[in-house]
């Protein structure tokens, strides 16, 4: 029987690579793809699933409560997979107007539509940034405090806490995913890996934050997006799953990694005044998702981001419009 999933924001980062994960593993299914097209989502990333047989996509708005609706009236899914989101802190400090919009709002759109239609089960992609900032030791349990730090992190943790009381109260099947800092192809280039990498490459200076002593904890999207789908088909209802890759670096380590991969100067580092309310440290402890899910992530985190690395330096054509370099 075939299934009917939507995936919303699928032509951004993260759900680009689900897509196209899920018309390649699940060839059951029929993957309806939603996604507003902001800066940050393109039909580039869709490049060679856009017109896949079994691939819908649908410009819109998860916060537009009639659109949603009409679309969950017309293809009576069998699952959401929540990645639509606005995404970036710097972002989000000048304007979180339109955080609270989607990641808030868009969320409870969402969820009513999967009540009111029985929709079996609603997938939220969330962050590890919902719990704030840890010190040099210890890492992120799903039962670590929600402490948001950024107006992005608190429109997160809203999203979430919505859905887990769409799952209390409603009986409504939800499970949550948190992850780590993500990097593969297609992430869009105001972040930190193909900023680098686009600067390096035209011998522009690279702009760190502070010392560059911040740490997060990288993992492959391709990881991340087969953990989404291990919660899907093998977690609990209302259950949250951490997902890293125990891939602690230090910015200013990850700046130096890609400039070697490159055979660039560290001498292009600039460092920059820091971001206001930035996090020191990140890290992720996914024993449940290896326990539960039966997910493992790939174990070597330098050979991974030297791949992504490659990836933006093979496919110009792709960032390049993006940035202008």
């Amino acid at each position: 029987m075939t299934r009917t999933v939507l995936v919303t924001g699928g032509a951004g980062f993260i759900g680009s690579n689900l897509v196209r994960l899920l018309l390649r593993e699940r060839p059951e299914w029929r993957v309806v793809n939603l996604d507003k097209l902001t800066y940050a989502g393109h039909r580039s990333t869709l490049d060679g699933v856009m017109e896949h047989p079994r691939h819908r996509f649908v410009v819109g708005d998860i916060a537009d409560a009639e659109t949603v609706d009409a679309l969950f009236v017309e293809e009576r899914f069998d699952a959401v997979l929540n990645l639509a989101a606005e995404s970036h802190v710097d972002r989000s400090i000048d304007g979180p107007a339109v955080f609270v919009q989607t990641n808030v709002q868009g969320v409870q759109v969402l969820l009513e539509a999967a009540r009111r239609h029985d929709v079996g089960r609603f997938l939220q992609v969330s962050t590890d940034e919902v719990y704030g900032a840890l010190g040099p030791e210890g890492l992120f349990t799903e039962d670590s405090p929600l402490r948001p730090s950024s107006p992005y992190s608190a429109s997160k943790t809203s999203g979430d806490l919505l859905a887990l009381a769409w799952h209390h109260t409603h009986g409504l099947d939800v499970r949550i995913t948190r992850c780590s800092n993500n990097h593969g192809p297609y992430q869009f280039p105001e972040k930190l890996i193909p900023v680098v990498v686009s600067r390096a490459l035209a011998d522009q200076p690279i702009p760190v934050y502070g010392d560059g002593s911040q740490i997060r904890d990288w993992i492959a999207v391709e990881d991340h997006c087969r953990a989404i789908l291990a919660a899907l088909e093998r977690g609990r209802p209302g259950r949250v799953y951490n997902v890293g890759a125990d891939g602690e670096r230090t910015n200013l380590q990850l700046v130096r990694l890609i400039l070697r991969e490159l055979g660039k100067p560290e001498s292009l580092i600039s460092f920059v005044e820091d971001r206001k309310g930035h996090d020191w440290r990140y890290a992720i402890d996914s024993s449940r998702a290896r326990a539960e899910l039966g997910w493992t992530a790939r174990p070597d985190t330098d050979v991974a981001l030297r791949e992504t690395v490659r990836w933006y330096v093979d496919n110009p054509a792709w960032w390049r419009p993006l940035t202008g370099r």
